[in-house]
């Protein structure tokens, strides 16, 4: 599993013309999910984004998470973040699960980041042509691989 993590002081996710998810201050969680993944990467992975260190205290120091500021999450699936691009200019997506399997390990890392952060989070809608817009604050922005946990 996959995931591009972006701290933002505002994200939204638009699917035909209405927006369905819409945050200030917090994360913005693009996730991309193989076959190979299990509960255990997600609950390995939102164990970590929820504590990721990436904002800053009253010294500016990046010293708190997103569960430290009370901030929101979006969640966002994104097939293409399994893109495979050695060879030719043609991304091959082959690695990335297709729905049957995406789908339940989707659901259930959104009920798993419900949980770590205590409360509900949004989402965008799974397999849909989404609009995603965000200002991404520092900017900073998080890669993490959850089958390279070095």
């Amino acid at each position: 599993m996959k995931v591009v993590i972006q701290r933002v002081t505002s994200a939204s996710v638009t699917i035909s013309e209405k927006i369905v998810a819409q945050i200030d201050n917090g994360l913005l969680v693009l996730v991309g999910i193989e076959d190979a993944d299990s509960q255990e990467d997600i609950n390995w992975l939102c164990q970590k984004i929820v504590n990721l260190r990436v904002f800053a205290d009253e010294n500016e120091v990046m010293n708190w998470s997103v569960k430290d500021i009370q901030g929101d999450i979006i969640v966002v699936s994104q097939f293409t973040l399994h893109a495979n691009t050695k060879k030719g200019n043609r991304p091959s997506y082959i690695k990335a699960s297709k729905p049957p399997i995406a789908i339940p390990l989707y659901n259930n890392f959104v009920l798993q980041m419900e949980l770590e952060l205590g409360k509900k989070i949004q989402t965008g809608q799974f397999g849909a042509d989404m609009r995603v817009a965000l200002i991404n604050d520092g900017p900073v922005t998080i890669i993490i691989d959850s089958k390279n946990r070095e």
